[in-house]
């Protein structure tokens, strides 16, 4: 089992009760093919670097998970088949960024904050 991030970002025009649906549907999926969900990250609605399908806004989503890496090209045929997400990135993470992010997610200092003045 492999730990890997991914990052989708869904289209904008969705509500609360359709975001909180496709992130279930995606965590099923993750758990029905023998994965495991270490995190879930809704960020909400942001605003794009550049226009994606005429769009300026997106809804993000990070999940954390771990899998056997042959799940993840199921995962990307869903995700590209699915006319809600705009972009996703998929990331795999080596023990210092699980770690990092076990650490980040209990509030204990990483190193990375900025200093307060």
């Amino acid at each position: 089992m492999n730990n890997y991030e991914l990052m989708v970002i869904f289209t904008p025009v969705l509500s609360d009760e359709e975001f909180k649906a496709v992130q279930k549907k995606y965590s099923d999926f993750v758990t029905d093919n023998g994965g495991s969900i270490v995190h879930s990250n809704p960020w909400g609605l942001k605003s794009l670097a550049y226009p994606i399908q005429k769009k300026t806004t997106g809804i993000y989503w990070v999940l954390e998970y771990s899998a056997p890496s042959s799940f993840n090209e199921k995962l990307k045929i869903q995700l590209l088949r699915d006319e809600q997400v705009l972009r996703h990135l998929l990331t795999a993470l080596d023990k210092y960024a699980v770690e990092y992010n076990e650490k980040k997610r209990r509030g204990v200092p990483t190193g990375t904050e900025k200093a307060e003045a």
